[in-house]
C-alpha cells in the first residue's frame, strides 16, 4: 500500500470491496471506532459514478465478485506487549499520550523513543476529534514506520482504526453475527454498505428477498439511488485484508432477523387477535401475509367465503390486508391467518333467510361424478349440492346429461346444515306436488281467495 508520512492510503478511487473512508475537516459527523478515548469522523460518501464493481455472480459470493486493488496492503502483525522495544511496521499498540501541540502528538508506546502523530494526519481530523485527545489519554495507534525522523516512531490514529475495523469484520465472520449499517452507495453488481471506516460489497445474489422483489429491468441508478442511506442488516460472508475485499450478506442476516422476529411475535400473538398486514407473496396454496416484522400463512380455504381457485383472484402482492390469527404452532414457528373471518359468515344470511322446501336460483360452478355445486345467486358466497339422485326422476350416469357449468337453474332447498356448512339442492322436486303448498302460500301470502 503506497503510505504518505502519516501512513495514510493514497488511493482515491473506491474499489468494490472493502476501503477506507478518509475524514475530512469539514464532516462533523463521527463514528465510533473502537479506539479507546477516540472517535473517529466517517468520510464524506463518493459519487456512485467512483464505485466500480463488476456484477456478482447469481450462484454464490466467489473470489472474482470484487477485484483486488492494484498496490498490496500490508497485513497487520500481532499487537505487542506494550514495553517492548521491538514494533514493527503494521503493528497495531495501545499508546499513552505524553504531550499535544498544533503540529504533533507524542505517544508513549513503551519504546525508549516516544512516537508522534504528524501534523498532516492531524489535519484530517475534525475538531471535536482534537478536542478528545489529551494528555494522559490511552488510544489505539498503528505504526507507519518504527524508525521515523529524529528517532521517532511514526504512528497513526487513522490507519489504526481502519486495522481494528478489519479485526472487527473477521470477528463477525467467525461469529456470524448480524451487523447494522447503512447503504453508503451502488454499482452494476449491488450495493456499497459502511462497515465502520471500511466499504463492504453486498452482491446483487446476496441482497435479501424483497430487496430483489423490488428489481427489474432498470438501471442500478434507477433501482437503487433511492435505497442510499436506508439502514441495513448484513453478515460478514468474507474477510481479505490483503486484496482490501470485504463481502457482506444481507440474504444471510434477513432469514436469521425474521425468525428471530417470527419467535417474539409468535411469543406475543393470541388466536383471534386481528392484525394489519401486507401481501408479501402468493402461491398456489394460499397468500403470505407480513403482520408486524413476521409472515404467516392465509389458507386458500381462507381467502374467502367464496370458492378461490387461486389468491391472485382476491389480492395482489404489496396490497394491505386486515387478518386474524386462527392458529399459532411455536414448535414449527407457524402462523395460520384468515381473511374471511374478518367478513360477515355468509351462513349467517343461509340460517335467517332460506329454509327447506324453499326455491332459489342457483348458477351451477362444478360438475363431479356424485352430482353437481350450484352457487347460490342471492348468496355467491355459499354453494350447495345437487346429488346425482336429485338431477332427475330417471337414472342419471352422470351429471352432465343433465346440467353444464354454468347453467342458471331454479332448485329446491333440501337440506341446511349450518353447523357443518352443508346445504342440499334438488332439480327433480322442483316441481313436486310435495311442496305445492309451501309454494303456493310462498307466492300468494297464505291468503285464501
Amino acid at each position: 500500500m503506497s503510505l504518505n508520512q502519516s501512513g495514510l492510503e493514497n488511493t482515491e478511487e473506491v474499489q468494490s470491496g472493502a476501503s477506507v473512508e478518509q475524514p475530512s475537516e469539514s464532516n462533523n459527523e463521527e463514528t465510533t471506532t473502537p479506539v479507546e478515548g477516540l472517535a473517529v469522523p466517517a468520510a464524506p460518501e463518493a459519487p456512485a459514478s467512483e464505485i466500480d464493481a463488476p456484477a456478482a455472480s447469481d450462484d454464490a459470493v466467489s473470489a472474482s465478485d470484487v477485484p483486488a486493488t492494484e498496490t498490496p496492503v500490508e497485513t497487520t502483525s500481532s499487537t505487542p506487549a506494550v514495553g517492548s522495544s521491538q514494533l514493527k511496521r503494521g503493528d497495531l499498540v495501545e499508546g499513552v499520550i505524553k504531550s499535544t501541540s498544533p503540529t504533533q502528538i507524542l505517544v508513549d508506546v513503551g519504546t525508549p523513543n516516544d512516537g508522534v502523530i504528524l501534523a498532516d494526519e492531524l489535519e484530517r481530523l475534525n475538531k471535536r476529534t482534537l478536542e478528545s485527545l489529551r494528555v494522559g489519554e490511552k488510544l489505539n495507534v498503528y505504526v507507519v514506520n518504527p524508525q521515523g525522523r529524529d528517532g521517532h516512531v511514526i504512528l497513526s490514529l487513522n490507519r489504526a482504526a481502519e486495522e481494528m475495523d478489519w479485526q472487527r469484520a473477521e470477528e463477525f465472520r467467525q461469529n456470524q453475527e448480524v451487523y447494522e449499517t447503512r447503504i453508503a452507495g451502488y454499482n452494476k453488481g449491488g450495493l456499497i454498505v459502511r462497515f465502520g471506516r471500511l466499504r463492504g460489497f453486498v452482491p446483487q445474489s446476496q441482497m435479501s428477498a424483497d430487496r430483489r422483489r423490488v428489481l427489474g429491468d432498470q438501471t442500478p441508478e434507477e433501482q437503487w439511488s433511492g435505497m442510499v442511506n436506508e439502514p441495513i442488516l448484513v453478515k460478514v460472508m468474507e474477510v481479505d485484508r490483503a486484496r482490501n475485499r470485504l463481502i457482506l450478506s444481507e440474504r444471510s442476516a434477513s432469514r436469521e432477523s425474521r425468525e428471530r422476529r417470527k419467535e417474539n411475535l409468535i411469543s406475543q400473538l393470541t388466536v383471534g387477535e386481528v392484525r394489519d398486514g401486507k401481501v408479501v407473496s402468493l402461491e398456489d396454496f394460499g397468500a403470505f401475509v407480513d403482520i408486524g416484522g413476521a409472515e404467516g400463512l392465509v389458507h386458500l380455504t381462507e381467502l374467502s367465503w367464496q370458492h378461490v381457485t387461486h389468491p391472485r383472484e382476491v389480492l395482489q402482492v404489496g396490497q394491505d390486508v386486515k387478518v386474524e390469527v386462527i392458529s399459532i404452532d411455536t414448535d414449527h414457528k407457524r402462523i395460520g391467518l384468515s381473511m374471511k373471518r374478518q367478513a360477515s359468515d355468509p351462513w349467517d344470511t343461509v340460517a335467517t333467510r332460506y329454509e327447506v322446501g324453499q326455491l332459489v336460483q342457483g348458477m351451477v360452478t362444478k360438475l363431479t361424478k356424485f352430482g353437481a355445486f350450484a352457487q347460490l345467486v342471492d348468496v355467491p358466497e355459499i354453494e350447495g349440492l345437487i346429488h346425482i339422485s336429485e338431477l332427475s326422476d330417471k337414472r342419471v350416469n352422470h351429471p352432465r346429461e343433465v346440467v353444464n357449468e354454468n347453467d342458471k337453474l331454479t332448485l329446491r332447498v333440501v337440506k341446511i346444515d349450518v353447523k357443518n356448512r352443508r346445504l342440499g339442492l334438488s332439480l327433480k322436486r322442483v316441481n313436486s306436488a310435495e311442496y305445492l303448498d309451501q309454494d303456493w302460500a310462498t307466492s300468494f301470502g297464505g291468503d285464501e281467495s
